[in-house]
Parts: C-alpha cells; sequence; structure tokens
C-alpha cells in the first residue's frame, strides 16, 4: 500500500511538473527566428585597451577624420535607417546608448557632450529634447488645406531624422609605444554629421550649397564599447559571422578620410585653407606623414 501511494505521489508530482514546465515554456519560449538563440554577442565585452605609460609614448599626433556612411564599405553602419529585428544602424545604436527610450524624458547610460565646445568631453548635454533636437526632432508649421477649400495652419510634430546622419566623425590620437615597438592607434570620440536641407533657400534648397551640416553631439568612445560589443553589423557575405560595432572600430573595417589634424594654427581643419583636389592631396599628405614616421624608425 505504501508503494502504491509513494508511486502515486511520484508520480502526480511529475506530472504537475512538467504542466509548470510546458506553461512556463509556452509563456517565455517565442519562436526562435533562425537556427538557434544567440547568447555569445549579447553576452559579449569588449577586449580591454593594453595599458600605456606616459613614458613610452615617444610620439603622438591627434587627427579628424570622416566616416561617409555613404560608401559602400560603410553601408553596413548606416542600415537600416530604422532598427528591424535585431540590426541597429549606427546612429540609432548611438542614440539607444545616450537617450534610452525616447520619449520617456530620461537620458541612457551614455553621456552626449556637446558638439558646439571647444573641447569635445567637456559639456554634457543634460535633457533628451537637446539631443534630439539636434537630430532634427521638434514641431513645425505646415498649411493644411481644410474640406471647404481653405489652407489653415497647423503644427506637426517631428521625431529625429536619423536616417539624415551621412556622416560620423572620428577623434582619434595616433602614438607610437615602445613598449611594445609598435604604431598604434585609440579611437577617442564619435560625432554623428547630419545633412539637411536649409529651408531658409525656398526652391532652391536642393541647389549646391542648400544642404547644412551639423554635428549633433559627441559620445566618448572608450564608454560607448561596451555598448558596441552586444550588437552586431550586417554581414552580406554570411549571416552566422558577423563583426560587432566594436570589432569594426578596433579593426578598421571602414573607409574615412583626414580633415583635420592638431596644429598650431588653432587645430583649423583643412577646408578652411584648401579646396578641391588640393584639400584630398592634404588629407593623404597628413596619412602617409604618420605612417612614414614609423618606417623611417627601421632599418631593411
Amino acid at each position: 500500500m505504501r508503494k502504491q501511494l509513494l508511486i502515486m505521489f511520484l508520480l502526480g508530482a511529475f506530472g504537475f511538473g512538467s504542466l509548470n514546465l510546458s506553461a512556463q515554456r509556452n509563456d517565455d519560449n517565442l519562436p526562435i527566428d533562425g537556427l538557434f538563440e544567440k547568447q555569445h554577442v549579447v553576452n559579449r565585452k569588449p577586449v580591454p585597451y593594453p595599458s600605456i605609460r606616459e613614458a613610452d609614448v615617444l610620439w603622438a599626433k591627434k587627427i579628424w577624420r570622416i566616416i561617409d556612411l555613404r560608401e559602400k564599405m560603410n553601408l553596413p553602419l548606416y542600415y537600416p535607417t530604422t532598427p528591424m529585428d535585431d540590426r541597429y544602424s549606427l546612429i540609432d545604436l548611438m542614440l539607444k546608448g545616450v537617450v534610452g527610450e525616447v520619449g520617456d524624458g530620461q537620458l541612457g547610460d551614455i553621456t552626449a557632450f556637446s558638439a558646439f565646445s571647444e573641447d569635445e568631453f567637456k559639456v554634457p548635454l543634460e535633457s533628451e529634447d537637446d539631443i534630439l533636437k539636434n537630430l532634427g526632432a521638434g514641431t513645425r508649421t505646415v498649411m493644411i488645406e481644410q474640406e471647404d477649400g481653405t489652407m489653415a495652419e497647423q503644427t506637426v510634430v517631428e521625431g529625429a531624422k536619423t536616417y539624415e546622419v551621412k556622416q560620423i566623425m572620428v577623434k582619434e590620437i595616433w602614438y607610437f609605444d615602445r613598449n611594445y615597438s609598435r604604431l598604434d592607434v585609440r579611437i577617442l570620440g564619435l560625432c554623428p554629421i547630419r545633412e539637411s536641407l536649409n529651408e531658409d533657400l525656398g526652391e532652391a534648397a536642393g541647389a549646391e550649397g542648400g544642404v547644412v551640416k551639423n554635428k549633433a553631439f559627441w559620445v566618448y568612445f572608450p564608454e560607448i564599447r561596451d555598448l558596441f560589443a552586444q550588437y552586431e553589423v550586417f554581414n552580406p557575405m554570411n549571416d552566422a559571422q558577423r563583426r560587432s560595432f566594436d570589432d569594426i572600430f578596433i579593426k578598421r573595417y571602414f573607409g574615412s578620410y583626414v580633415v583635420q589634424e592638431a596644429n598650431v594654427f588653432d587645430n583649423r581643419t583643412i577646408e578652411s585653407y584648401t579646396v578641391g583636389k588640393e584639400a584630398v592631396l592634404e588629407s593623404k599628405r597628413i596619412e602617409n606623414e604618420i605612417f612614414q614616421w614609423e618606417h623611417d624608425l627601421w632599418k631593411f
């Protein structure tokens, strides 16, 4: 009798546990849109930088460069223009870090700094509105035709126009570390650049010179690396092997060109003293000067 009661108790406990487990699976486990549920990327941490001693840095140069997101190599950083599935564009991911949930009035874990101060990391933006306004968010008045044929003004609320961010400015420093006997680079900050039409030009807004470029904000790159390491960039050749945003920047899988270097003339930009073909040659000269410095250290 005791054996029968024990068997019935075990069967009942097993059946009850199975029902709970089944209910839990039905509630929690949604269909997986793929071969498996990705665990590696979401828990990934960026590879720490090697330590640097001041005495080991024999030479350094600070430069600014532009990543044009319209270049073929950089298209995975521009698309998708709106977040889809587990994919984000670079600007949408940056906005996720600095703002968090848009509309809740709270800032994210990443600090956004003003792009209008002399130093890129001195003046933090303290409100969500300040950040979104730099990306085109706000209100504007438009004329709407009414049912009786008359025109009336109506206020339209617009969100952040992240699709208008066509360039990313990168602030970085190249240095030679004698401890490792190599030339290396550290990215210091990223700044989205929004391109919009100048509405004051009216019909001529689409003509040459009608495009206005505005820097949105700066983010400190070492601070945002944790977020970048947890999201993948689309790989057009292989969906199973995607790099994270952190990999893209650390391994420098992007196309860019130099627009400014630290100099005695208030760190003036290249476009302030030359244009056209000469500006392209000046950009190449600055890059070649960096690599030539390392090349001249060795004898072959």
